[in-house]
């Protein structure tokens, strides 16, 4: 028996009447009761034997789906079952929100197998309702319950990036030299959250119109509300990202002016400086004849010569209008 265990995160059977029984079983089938709605089995991904539970009760293409390394987001109706790969944000302590937990789902008539490698919060919400006695009553509305907590949990951190964004466009005007920090960061968080929301956005739709599963009306009118709200999240964080690179040019803009103004004042500079110092370089050579040597004046005209070529150059700069 000791090989025949697993010990999955959660077991449920839910009744027709929509009340959830545990399953005690060390080697859960997945076939559900006659007198059950559907079964829900859910694991963590590092489990020892989950491969070998889901080859022996799975198609092959779960098999492979539900143990795979890196996922992104679809919705994909095979072998009379769906595989729904899910992304969630990462609510987890010490863990940034961006950094996106994965979810994998593998859906039949009678069942739905979850796996996650990470704490997916709206799938445990889910499960301590079910340990309360409330579940949902069919397959259907529990990827409408499921699907609306992870999109609710996702457009909460897209309004915080909002925020941030405004704050930051606030500062580049102010404080343009204090945002260049906050600014890539909030790029880098926006950047990773577009990656698997846009996919999942086209995952929810395909679902929610019965293109790879067909729904029961509620349910339906759920997961479209969903998709709904998962469009405008893509919308809103696509503005985000333009609002903060319309941000990033306009700091590049004033680093560019300022370092252009600078070399233009050294540049000026030099000029002015080029033929004075053409002057000393000259009356530094120490060869014969040079005139006044001998001369106890000679140093005091060079010196206001240079001074009056100067203060000429600068005059002649102003007049033209480069200074």
């Amino acid at each position: 028996m000791s090989e025949r265990a697993i010990q999955p995160i959660c077991a449920f059977d839910i009744g027709k009447d929509g009340k959830p029984i545990p399953i005690n079983s060390a080697w859960p089938s997945a076939e559900a009761g006659s007198d059950v709605a559907y079964r829900w089995l859910h694991f963590d991904t590092a489990e020892d034997v989950l491969g070998v539970w889901t080859e022996e009760f799975l198609p092959p293409s779960a098999h492979t789906a539900l143990r795979q390394a890196e996922t992104r987001p679809r919705c994909t109706h095979v072998e009379e079952g769906l595989i729904l790969n899910l992304r969630g944000v990462n609510l987890n302590p010490g863990e940034e929100a961006d950094d996106m937990v994965s979810l994998r789902l593998w859906v039949t008539k009678g069942l739905v197998v979850s796996a996650r490698i990470r704490k997916v919060w709206a799938l445990d919400e889910i499960r301590q309702k079910m340990e309360r006695g409330e579940a949902p009553k069919s397959i259907d509305l529990f990827l409408a319950e499921l699907t609306f907590g992870l999109t609710q949990r996702i457009e909460r951190i897209a309004v915080k990036l909002e925020e941030e964004a405004d704050a930051i466009e606030e500062d580049a005007l102010a404080r343009p030299k204090d945002v260049s920090e906050i600014l890539a960061q909030c790029r880098q968080s926006v950047i990773k959250l577009r990656r698997f929301i846009r996919p999942q956005k086209e995952a929810l739709v395909a679902l929610a119109d019965n293109q790879a599963w067909p729904l029961e009306p509620r349910a339906a009118a759920m997961l479209s509300e969903t998709a709904n709200k998962t469009t405008r999240t893509v919308e809103a964080l696509d503005a985000t990202h333009d609002r903060l690179l319309a941000t990033q040019d306009h700091l590049d803009i004033l680093h560019a002016s300022a370092l252009g103004r600078n070399s233009y004042v050294l540049s000026v500079v030099a000029a002015i400086f080029l033929p004075l110092g053409f002057l000393t370089g000259l009356f530094g050579i120490n060869v014969g004849g040079m005139p006044g040597v001998e001369s106890p004046m000679g140093f005091w005209i060079v010196t206001g010569g240079s001074a009056v070529i100067g203060i000429a150059l600068f005059a002649i700069f102003r007049f033209a209008k480069w200074l």
